[in-house]
């Protein structure tokens, strides 16, 4: 089986864009989200982008393909919201076991017609840990500051239902992504290590947060460096940053941890910022010449795409990828 690890002392990795950029391509009805087995299902389904996995699994098999033909080496899962908590707004909680590895299962056959077809560039599948649509940190209620709508616990045992599936999917490495709250993180890494120690297992974890404003603080408050500080203690595979902000405003928070850490370091920022329509105008000659400058730098040892990326985007991405080292780890991860 191809080593990740050593894949990473060798290049720069490319991870995939988004999965929802192309799935809106599809233009998929509400029919199509719910295909034969759920079409007599009692609450809408259209937006449920992780069910195509079980409705539409050739639309999701496509999508991977087009990343690696674009040189991706590693793509994510279609799982992003793949938890019973993020589940309940569609009342398929009894269902994320099945998501998980229906969704791991497709990627990785994808990945492995690819590492077949070129084995001096194996391709890996990354299980996509969403930070869910509730915070730990913080109350929805203004006039209660001290509520929670999710428990430390619930989010734990919540995560762990998920990174057991993925891994029994066939994943070769877990990233929690998009993480607007530590403490949510924490719990899914908590999870993680529980699953690891109970199989005897060890697999690589990627850690990705998100700065949500000019701030450059997430959305609990805290700073790159003090987040990559708050998540040390665990062995990570790489720390980084996605989503929320474009290439160019993402950069000096890699700049902050990049000399702070022997992790590697990931990005996957959006196609620029939305424009009023929500929709993400960056071409992907534009993004690539700012992705270039943190290849200049010496920043990155993973790169990718969020929010409004498409292949044509991590096609331009990889060539320039290819033409610079990784950023040198110290110490071997």
């Amino acid at each position: 089986m191809a080593d990740i690890k050593q894949a990473l002392k060798e290049r720069i990795l490319v991870l995939d864009g988004a999965m929802g950029t192309m799935i809106q391509q599809y233009k998929f009805s509400e029919e199509d989200f719910r295909g034969d087995r759920f079409k007599d299902y009692p609450i809408p389904l259209q937006g449920n982008n992780d069910l195509l996995s079980i409705t539409q699994p050739e639309a999701i098999k496509e999508i991977h393909a087009k990343y690696f033909e674009s040189g991706a080496d590693i793509v994510e899962t279609n799982t992003f919201s793949g938890t019973t908590i993020a589940m309940a707004d569609y009342q398929m909680e009894n269902l994320v076991y099945e998501l998980n590895f229906q969704s791991a299962k497709i990627a990785k056959e994808v990945a492995d017609k690819f590492t077949e077809k070129e084995p001096n560039k194996p391709r890996f599948v990354a299980g996509s840990i969403g930070p869910t649509n509730r915070t730990a940190s913080m109350s929805p209620d203004v006039n209660d500051p001290g509520y929670r709508a999710v428990t430390f616990d619930e989010l734990r045992i919540a995560y762990k239902q998920q990174t057991e599936a993925l891994i029994d999917g066939g994943v070769d490495l877990l990233l929690v992504e998009t993480v607007f709250d530590t403490l949510n993180a924490k719990a899914a890494l908590f999870a993680i290590e529980e699953v690891k120690e109970e199989r005897n297992i060890d697999i690589p974890i990627m850690l990705s947060g998100t700065i949500t404003d000019a701030s450059g603080r997430t959305l609990s408050g805290q700073t790159a460096e003090a987040f990559l500080i708050s998540v040390s203690h665990i062995p990570l595979f790489s720390i980084g940053f996605n989503c929320a902000l474009g290439a160019n405003l993402l950069q000096p928070h890699l700049e902050a941890i990049a000399n702070k850490t022997d992790f590697a370091i990931s990005a996957h920022p959006n196609a620029g910022l939305p424009n009023a329509f929500g929709e993400y105008d960056e071409t992907p000659e534009e993004m690539g010449e700012q992705i270039e400058a943190y290849l200049k730098k010496d920043l990155i040892n993973i790169i990718g795409g969020c929010c409004g990326t498409t292949p044509d985007h991590i096609k331009v991405i990889a060539k320039l990828a290819a033409k610079y080292k990784p950023r040198q780890l110290v110490v071997s991860c």
